[in-house]
């Protein structure tokens, strides 16, 4: 059986621009190049990982220079180029355009949109184990070819977030929602692939992001770039990259399940540079939150697969600022629940409802509304119940 190729190409420290065009265009070539999946006149969708405001040195979202590159590359094949985000539920694209350099693409006149203001269409997902029927952004459906770019990082739900978990960032939010609530993000992101599979990926691993991922982790520099036309087989590879196997990671998993790629290791060509010689063991999400913010003593904190990364993201980046501030114990002996909950919580602790998916429950403790919800309005939540007296007060 004729192995799928995934490439490894290894850069310099800290590449320049001109380091990392080389580097994309080897690795490229190397996993067969792109004129067998575009032709002249083709629209061609890349799809970044842009979730958060936050520039590529952190580690939580695509550099621009790779986007670049790959974008060139299709203005040489003689396709059209646009680069493609909607960013997290509740997060301006805009914003996270600008924050992440990408004006600097617009300026040099590749094409960008942000989905959250396409026009969606309506279509059915007949392999879809979980999900039937899909409203997607006009400019994604209608597109020849996908190009999935997402960076090395870990991920507080499913380990890893590489091209698979990234083309859940073409879904409209009201959607994305329903992935967590109604689905399950896993099963629904892969049956999601079946319909707008990548024909090309591109891993940034130039910084990737270890420990609290997808937004707080700690940057890593890797100066990795990791291609190939199987999503399935250049997420396997990259995650073993990670100190990762392929089956721990439920999107992975569930995408071969379906056919969307091979996850077996002995059915994979790795070619460039070898993986032994770039593997580094990326710490997971639920190794780093102790140490990145150490609860105090009786503090609970419950997600779950339904709790969208709008919540999670609020949550978190909350209990870090007061982490930061040195007021944790704000928090003592509270239990803080988000994502849609089952059954009514049980009341022998304060307890903090965060988002519209626990109003079912609001009565049972302090409801913070919103979908998701300001930070600003769970601090304010906190803070005010403690001077009412209903939280703990730090001593």
């Amino acid at each position: 059986m004729k192995k799928t190729k995934v490439s490894i190409v290894k850069g310099p420290e800290q590449p320049t621009e001109p380091d990392i065009n080389r580097m994309v265009r080897k690795a490229v070539a190397l996993a067969g190049g792109l004129k067998d999946i575009i032709s002249p006149g083709d629209s061609v969708i890349i799809k970044p990982n842009l979730v958060y405001p936050a520039p590529s040195s952190t580690g939580a979202t695509t550099d621009y220079r790779v986007c670049k590159a790959i974008a060139t590359m299709v203005k040489e094949v003689g396709a059209n180029p646009v680069i493609a985000e909607s960013s997290a539920i509740g997060v301006d694209t805009e914003k996270v355009f600008q924050v992440g350099s990408y004006d600097e693409l617009r300026k040099a006149g590749f094409a960008m949109i942000d989905l959250k203001k396409s026009k969606v269409v309506t279509v059915p997902v007949p392999r879809g184990r979980v999900v039937k029927e899909l409203s997607l952004p006009e400019e994604v459906v209608n597109a020849k070819v996908i190009i999935s770019v997402p960076v090395m990082k870990t991920h507080d739900q499913c380990l890893a977030t590489l091209s698979i978990k990234n083309m859940k960032g073409v879904l409209p939010d009201t959607l994305k929602k329903k992935f967590h609530t109604t689905y399950g993000v896993f099963q629904a992101v892969a049956d999601l692939n079946t319909v707008v599979k990548p024909a090309f990926t591109v891993v940034d691993g130039i910084v990737g992001m270890e420990g609290l991922g997808p937004v707080f982790g700690t940057p890593v520099e890797m100066d990795l770039i990791i291609a190939g036309k199987d999503p399935v087989a250049v997420d396997t590879i990259a995650g073993l990259v990670m100190g990762i196997e392929p089956h721990l990671v439920e999107t992975t998993k569930y995408a071969a399940e379906l056919g969307l790629g091979v996850m077996d290791p002995d059915l994979i060509q790795v070619v460039g540079e070898p993986l032994a010689r770039v593997k580094r063991r990326f710490k997971l999400a639920c190794e780093a939150v102790p140490e990145t913010i150490p609860y105090p003593e009786g503090f609970e904190l419950i997600f779950n697969e339904k709790a969208c990364t709008g919540c999670r993201n609020g949550v978190l980046s909350v209990l870090r600022d007061l982490s930061v501030e040195g007021k944790l114990d704000l928090v003592r002996n509270l239990r803080v629940i988000a994502g849609q909950i089952e059954q009514s919580p049980v009341k022998e602790k304060p307890i903090l409802l965060v988002g519209v998916c626990t109003s079912r429950f609001k009565d049972c403790g302090v409801f913070v509304k919103g979908c998701p919800p300001n930070n600003v309005d769970i601090i304010s939540a906190i803070t005010g119940e403690i001077n009412r007296g209903h939280f703990a007060r730090a001593e």
